[in-house]
């Protein structure tokens, strides 16, 4: 597997705080403390705050939920997001936590059937200290055809890249989620209307 890379040598800009990855915010730190404290180490740690997003946390479209949610404890309070916020509620456990936490970024079929178009889907780069590297993690939710695992050696993410479809992989791991992303999350009044105005082209300035 190629090397997963941070976009910037500033390890800060993993575990800062700002509105979107609010992880201050007393649910998100609560929980926080409720997983670190069953965990042994840093790295199972990072394996149940990952799990827990993943599994305890619905993909709205998984749940039908036209609702949308973007900030950390928004998602958390909701209980659904889609991946993008899912995303951001894993940074936030992650960086509660002083464990460095960006954003990934895949672009790929958002269906097969109904919506054979392009768009970018969101995940996690974490950064683990004891092996040194950064691996990728997507919280999106399992389902039938979908198996996204924790695994620092075999990286086992929610779905393959076809390039015979047109769809990309990048390994950069951002510090903060992408603009363009958030004013989506922010400017559409539901998940419907969100679908049909997903990002199509990611542009990331750093």
């Amino acid at each position: 597997m190629e090397r997963v890379i941070p976009s910037t040598d500033s390890i800060h800009e993993y575990i800062k705080e700002d509105d979107v990855i609010d992880y201050s915010n007393e649910i998100i730190t609560q929980l926080a403390d409720s997983l670190f404290q069953k965990a042994d180490n840093e790295i199972e740690y990072i394996k149940a705050a990952y799990e827990y997003v993943r599994d305890n946390i619905s993909h709205s479209a998984d749940i039908n939920e036209d609702i949308i949610t973007c900030t950390a404890s928004e998602v958390l309070k909701a209980g659904h997001g889609i991946c993008f916020a899912k995303s951001h509620l894993l940074a936030a456990l992650l960086r509660c936590k002083s464990i460095p936490t960006g954003f990934c970024y895949q672009k790929l079929i958002l269906d097969d059937e109904t919506a054979p178009v392009l768009i970018y889907h969101g995940l996690n780069g974490v950064y683990i200290k004891e092996h040194k590297k950064w691996i990728r993690l997507d919280a999106r939710g399992n389902k039938e055809g979908v198996n996204a695992r924790f695994s620092i050696e075999t990286e086992q993410l929610a779905f393959p890249i076809r390039p015979e479809k047109g769809e990309t992989d990048s390994l950069i791991v951002y510090p903060d989620p992408y603009i363009k992303v958030l004013e989506k999350l922010r400017k559409c009044n539901t998940r419907t209307e969100l679908w049909d105005s997903l990002p199509t082209e990611l542009g990331y300035v750093k």
